[in-house]
């Protein structure tokens, strides 16, 4: 379920603000934007066949939102500081209300994949602005305390509510009702944000954002999606495919370029990466965040495509799924004080690669008591427990000014890697399907894409064991070695 970053610097919030409106608009707008990573999952059956797309083009609808979300993320949280958090939230909410009714009323794959893409820029206008001004509400104290307690309460269950809602809505009233149901949220937020949070007053910043930085990042990796895509059609050693992997490369080396040599505020430090434990929490959540998305993407379709359950049913049937989430994020709190963050993430890494495994195993005919729970309660509670330390890990080994921006490139590479790995896998899973539309042929695909994913987990772990820097121990006289 979605994150985002603090704001590095502080602004002043004026004496008008009103602490309990501002913890319930930001609560409706994480909400929000947690339940649509999954309320869209359950509907792809329906969205696929009531508007055409193909089988691997169906995966823009995930990857639309997820690469300008994740690419826009830091430009998103800058802007919001230079320009104030409660005007660009308000700007956010618009766009992403805009873009859900736009995508309802779609009468194309095209149209719908650009309204994902308005969401995710909504998104990552809102999602930024909206944790500022939460942390400047409550700068300190037992109000703090539980002011994030609420909203992290709250980022849980939207995934979870997501994706029973996104069941019964589409059974019950249409594929349409996965993007309209942000309407009534989108409103309430902005209403209780136009009266209820003062206008703050930006803070001072050393330039003005990067947003070419921000547009080469964002069409880089969404041309790197496309290619590996488009493989399904184009093979890998085509001209189409060569170039446009190449165009990639270029964008992307440019924006490495841009961020090196801007004379705006950049959207990286990339010194951050020289710290081993920023480099490696992100290479961790890279390949944690493709794996997360195959097992959304490839669950539901097994659920409803394979064992020929309705689009309610699967909903309620992935609440396991969600719920392990969130009891795996409970036991990482509840742990955390008795272990190192860097063990937690190889325990909860290695349980979800497990739990791939064992989906890999998923029978054409099956049953979600055999097939699908045990592997659902065991990967998800794994990855439950790979959150929190991943974001320990990566703000923890940075100096305190920067925590906020290692959160916010953790975060941007969370959601750039679920469109990158549910690109590969849905990839491999169709090459492996061919042209059978058979039960036993899509569960060949599935199960493959799950194994594959179990395979990116276990890399995952590889990389928490070698090259995350081990937890300091105590010696005798009380010095720190590693």
């Amino acid at each position: 379920m979605a994150s985002t970053q603090v704001a590095s610097e502080k602004t002043t919030v004026t004496s008008g603000a009103r602490p309990g409106t501002t913890l319930a608009a930001v609560s409706v707008v994480q909400f929000m934007v947690s339940l649509d990573l999954t309320v869209v999952n359950v509907g792809l059956p329906q969205i696929g066949s009531g508007l055409g797309f193909s089988a691997v083009g169906l995966t823009w609808v995930i990857h639309a939102y997820a690469l300008t979300f994740g690419g826009l993320l830091l430009l998103g949280g800058k802007i919001a500081d230079r320009y104030g958090h409660k005007r660009v939230m308000l700007f956010g909410l618009g766009l992403f209300g805009i873009s859900s009714l736009v995508g309802g009323l779609a009468q194309a794959p095209g149209q719908l994949v650009a309204a994902r893409a308005a969401q995710g820029v909504g998104a990552a206008a809102v999602a930024p602005a909206a944790l500022a001004l939460l942390a400047s509400t409550f700068p300190s104290g037992k109000e703090r305390v539980k002011a994030f307690g609420i909203w992290s309460a709250v980022n849980a269950s939207g995934g979870a509510v997501g994706v029973l809602a996104g069941g019964l809505l589409t059974q019950y009233a249409g594929w349409q009702w996965v993007m309209y149901i942000n309407l009534p949220m989108a409103a309430l937020a902005l209403a209780l944000a136009w009266r209820g949070i003062a206008q703050d007053t930006p803070a001072a910043h050393r330039g003005r954002p990067d947003v070419l930085g921000a547009v080469l990042a964002t069409a880089g990796a969404a041309l790197l999606v496309f290619g590996v895509v488009r493989t399904d059609q184009h093979p890998w050693t085509s001209p189409a495919t060569l170039i446009t992997l190449a165009v990639a490369v270029v964008l992307l080396a440019a924006f490495i370029q841009v961020e090196r040599t801007t004379k705006r505020d950049p959207l990286i430090r990339l010194g951050l990466f020289a710290n081993r434990s920023v480099a490696g929490a992100n290479l961790f959540m890279l390949l944690f965040g493709g794996a997360m998305a195959s097992a959304l993407y490839f669950v539901s379709l097994y659920l409803q495509r394979v064992l020929g359950g309705s689009a309610a049913r699967a909903g309620t049937e992935f609440l396991p799924f969600m719920l392990g989430v969130i009891v795996g994020s409970t036991l990482a709190v509840k742990f955390g004080y008795k272990f190192a963050p860097r063990n937690m993430l190889i325990t909860g890494g290695t349980l979800a690669a497990l739990g791939y495994a064992w989906f890999g195993l998923m029978r054409s005919d099956g049953t979600f008591l055999v097939d699908v729970l045990g592997p659902s309660v065991l990967a998800s509670v794994g990855i439950g427990l790979c959150l929190a330390p991943a974001v320990s890990i990566a703000t923890g080994g940075v100096k305190p000014h920067e925590a906020g921006a290692a959160s916010g490139v953790l975060n941007s590479t969370r959601q750039i890697g679920a469109s990158l790995g549910l690109a590969a896998l849905s990839t491999v899973a169709a090459d492996r399907t061919g042209d059978a539309i058979t039960p036993g042929g899509l569960n060949g695909g599935y199960t493959l894409g799950m194994l594959v994913g179990a395979g990116i987990l276990v890399c995952g772990v590889v990389i928490a064991v070698f090259v995350l820097p081990r937890p300091a121990r105590a010696t005798a006289d009380g010095a720190q070695t590693s």
